[in-house]
């Protein structure tokens, strides 16, 4: 069996189409694939170390207002979907999978027009232009929330969830305490603003941190980014908080293995990013969400009411962020262990650890059955 994968410009993208790839792998050992993204995306430096053979198409994501800009681009997405079109004639795949991002829409139209299956997976709840308009011609739509069915021919789509990576479900919260040297008896905080950090998350969680250095029950384990870590380190130091000798506190500029810190969070800081949110829910893990202001079409804010109004999370919006309102926030969960049960009741309701088989399996029927 041949798989053509395609999803970039973000994590957010790529790591569903990686689950994916991963999963229809375990369960068709001998299916060959082919991932297609942009040389400039973040997918041209991650696909190629995960041994998936990968190539590119020159395509740009066009300007949401009228631009010169935009001929160019017009022209170059051309360009794009005649190689792409060069790419399925060659490979011959059984499927097309797309999971986001500008670079999928040249591969999953040229696979549409040469009748291979299609399938397109959607995360958030306000669903991105490409997908939007792929919905056109692929043959499935799996989202991955409900609130998103409602943007899609009904006949074709399907709620699935987003899927996750396999490791998620299988970490123990031992293994992480003892991984980041937390404390079975405290709480624990874990606070992450995306892969690369978020400069407003960590200036907040300095007044955080602040408060609770060195106080019983609770911990915090802060993932910075690395672009983030020294400044977080010297505001801290500036605050006169000597975070290290504290006992309580733990500074990270990245982790390699979030799966082990999700299995021991009591509760989560998080932006709200459709991939982050799917893997705090598969876990059962309450969460303060605070949405990236600037994702296109303020996408993350819907996913945070999204979550909030079942119950599973609290917002807070980026502009309304400080010291002051998130540590008001906290202290209130922290103080009320009824609210946090109920809240990791209702996230678990909500998560769909089952969504990567699902759609692996939705698109191994496509391909069996072109």
């Amino acid at each position: 069996m041949r798989v053509i994968v395609s999803g970039g410009g973000t994590g957010g993208h790529i790591y569903p189409a990686l689950t994916l790839i991963r999963t229809i792998e375990r369960n068709v050992p001998d299916a060959r694939f082919l991932y297609v993204g942009t040389k400039a995306g973040l997918e041209a430096d991650i696909v190629p170390r995960e041994g998936i053979p990968f190539t590119t198409v020159d395509i740009s994501g066009f300007k949401r207002s009228l631009s010169p800009a935009n001929l160019v681009r017009g022209a170059r997405a051309f360009g794009g979907v005649v190689k792409a079109m060069k790419i399925v004639r060659e490979f011959r795949p059984d499927i097309a999978i797309g999971t986001g991002g500008y670079v999928c829409g040249p591969i999953l139209l040229a696979a549409s027009l040469l009748r291979v299956p299609s399938l397109v997976q959607e995360q958030n709840t306000v669903p991105g232009i490409t997908n939007k308009l792929l919905s056109r011609f692929v043959r499935r739509i799996a989202v991955g929330t409900r609130e998103a069915l409602a943007a899609f021919p009904k006949q074709k789509t399907v709620f699935t969830g987003n899927p996750i990576r396999r490791e998620v479900m299988e970490a123990r919260r031992e293994e992480g305490l003892a991984a980041y040297g937390l404390d079975p008896e405290k709480k624990t905080i874990l606070v992450s603003g995306g892969s690369r950090g978020a400069r407003s998350i960590n200036r907040a969680m300095t007044g955080v941190m602040a408060h609770y250095a060195g106080r019983p029950g609770v911990q915090i384990l802060h993932v910075t980014g690395n672009d983030g870590y020294e400044e977080t380190r010297a505001a801290l130091a500036e605050a006169g908080v000597d975070w290290e000798a504290a006992g309580n506190l733990f500074l990270r500029p990245y982790l390699y293995d979030m799966p082990q810190a999700l299995a021991c969070a009591d509760l989560a800081i998080f932006r709200a990013g459709a991939i982050g949110i799917a893997e705090l829910t598969a876990r059962g893990v309450p969460a303060i969400l605070i949405p990236y202001p600037y994702a296109a079409a303020n996408h993350q804010e819907h996913n945070a009411r999204a979550v909030e109004a079942a119950g599973a999370a609290r917002m807070i919006l980026d502009r309304d962020l400080s010291a002051e309102s998130l540590l008001r926030l906290l202290t209130t969960l922290l103080d009320d262990d009824g609210t946090l049960r109920k809240m990791a009741q209702a996230s678990r309701e909500l998560g769909r650890p089952q969504a990567a088989e699902e759609i692996a399996g939705l698109a191994l029927e496509m391909a069996r059955n072109k």
